[in-house]
């Protein structure tokens, strides 16, 4: 767990340097809702460590998130305010990259995957992002977002 808090700190600390030079937000107005996100971050890992069931960390932050932006949580308002400071781009960039450097050292058993993990991963993508944007549209029509 100790190596897990190091990584997602140092996520953040790259995420607000990312935030300062590419979206001109200063590292101290954004600091408040990085602290935020890592929280919940590691708040949800902890979820998934220290629980009996089986649930995915992705999916135990996600609710967290959900949950402390929702109008049923005191303080919701300034959560989100706080985390609004933090350009999406700026967070995902480090992650990637983590996730890239992690890939690498797993690249001969992607090599045994062949093609079929190209063509398999094309239609997940294609699914999640059109699902994803119908849900998007019914959303916002039913909400009078968008007419």
């Amino acid at each position: 767990m100790k190596q897990k808090v190091l990584i997602v700190a140092l996520i953040g600390a790259i995420a607000l340097i990312g935030n300062w030079i590419g979206y001109k937000v200063s590292p101290l107005q954004a600091l408040p809702g990085i602290l935020i996100i890592l929280a919940v971050t590691l708040l949800g890992l902890g979820l998934t460590r220290f629980l009996p069931f089986k649930f995915p960390a992705v999916a135990w932050i996600s609710l967290l998130a959900l949950l402390i932006t929702s109008p049923v949580f005191p303080g919701h308002t300034a959560f989100a305010k706080m985390t609004e400071q933090i350009n999406f781009m700026a967070l995902a960039t480090p992650i990637l990259a983590y996730a890239g450097l992690s890939f690498g050292k797993d690249i001969q058993e992607f090599k045994k995957l062949g093609w079929r993990i190209v063509a398999i991963s094309l239609v997940v993508y294609t699914g999640t992002f059109l699902f994803a944007a119908t849900f998007a549209e019914i959303t916002f029509r039913l909400t009078g977002k968008v007419h």
